[in-house]
């Protein structure tokens, strides 16, 4: 066992990877677990309460509740919207964009604490364990880090006898759907997206389930945006989290931004990931249509080629590095005239924009008038 008495910092989702590594971690190394959850969105109170109370029975000495929403929508959210960033056209990093924000919280938790070792719950499959390990060393070089799961090859199996051994609670999913869920969306991982062929099951579907199989009747409704941020939900005042959480509930009863995507990992191999986004989907799609009716050609191509670096540089955890904040600065600067409506109306699996309107439209009115009658240049 370690001479080091200083408490291990956990972060702790409540899945089974890290309700494995509390027993596990205390055992091991005879010292005391502090689980903390940063809260990134789509924890409400109770899942709050529930989360804590499965930490204690683990055998933490203590859990906390960090909240980080406004964190993330300020330091990765808004350059996402402003960048109208995807993976692979299609993905809208929903949960791999929040890592930065989660390892700067443990690691000022861990200074706050005097504790010198960070946990995580990361496999050696995927991008989390290079996101939080890079942010954390970057933060804190000083800082241990451990990740059992990975660097043990526990399977999800054997983490499974090992609660059940001990009498110990097990995660709500069990082991047949990993599940993370967070302000910009959802992902699932689990036997078929270990393979290119199938869809998860209907039941797998977190916020977008049955969507499809109930009629629904289209539903009209108006986004407001200022200088880029969005600040309105069918003319209702809100706060961008507050809004995104909104649009959520909405958008995602329609099934809007249920996908899966096929990419490259950190690592350079492929994975495959079950993803629901409906306010990251939505938000992006009312942004970028505003955008064409403010910014000039030029405008726009400069703008999408840097934020699909900044895509990569948050994609690959390397959000820290300084190039990060000249491409933000950018982004800031292109969204000064990006303020405005956006009408779009929801039907079941489809998002359609009806219209934009901005102050600063480069619409000029003489176009408006259709075909040849319009007297510009052919």
């Amino acid at each position: 066992m370690s001479t080091d008495s200083s408490p291990i910092i956990l972060a702790f989702s409540g899945g089974l990877d890290t309700s494995f590594c509390v027993p596990w971690l205390k055992q091991t190394y005879g010292r005391d677990v502090i689980t903390a959850c940063v809260d990134t969105g789509g924890l409400d109170a109770t899942a709050a309460a529930n989360l804590r109370d499965r930490a204690l029975a683990l055998g933490a000495v203590e859990h906390l509740l960090l909240d980080g929403k406004q964190v993330f929508f300020e330091r990765v959210i808004r350059y996402l919207i402003a960048g109208n960033v995807y993976r692979g056209h299609a993905y809208p990093l929903c949960v791999g964009a929040e890592r930065g924000v989660q390892a700067a919280a443990l690691a000022e938790l861990a200074m706050d604490r005097k504790a010198t070792t960070v946990a995580h719950g990361c496999t050696a499959a995927g991008n989390d364990q290079v996101r939080f390990e890079v942010a954390l060393r970057t933060l804190n070089p000083g800082l241990e880090v451990l990740a059992p799961v990975r660097d043990n090859n526990w399977v999800r199996d054997e983490q499974l006898a090992y609660l059940k051994e001990r009498n110990l609670p097990l995660p709500p999913q069990g082991s047949a759907y990993s599940v993370n869920r967070g302000l910009w969306g959802v992902t699932i991982g689990g036997r078929e997206t270990l393979t290119s062929e199938k869809s998860i099951p209907e039941d797998a579907w977190l916020l977008s389930k049955n969507a499809f199989s109930q009629p629904q009747p289209p539903s009209n409704h108006t986004l407001t945006f200022d200088a880029g941020i969005p600040v309105a939900l069918d003319r209702q005042q809100q706060q961008p989290v507050e809004l995104i959480e909104a649009l959520e509930k909405l958008a995602g009863a329609y099934g809007i931004g249920r996908g899966i995507h096929l990419g490259d990992t950190v690592l350079g191999t492929k994975g495959r990931v079950a993803f629901e986004a409906p306010a990251a989907i939505t938000l992006i799609t009312a942004h970028r249509e505003l955008e064409k009716l403010v910014l000039s050609a030029h405008q726009s191509r400069i703008k999408d080629s840097v934020a699909a670096v900044y895509g990569d540089m948050v994609h690959e955890g390397r959000q820290l590095d300084l190039a990060a904040r000249d491409i933000e600065a950018l982004l800031v600067s292109s969204q000064q005239r990006v303020s405005g409506e956006v009408r779009f109306t929801l039907r079941p699996g489809n998002l359609f924009v009806d219209g934009v309107s901005s102050p600063h439209s480069l619409l000029a009115a003489t176009r408006g008038v259709y075909g040849e009658a319009a007297g510009e240049w052919t």
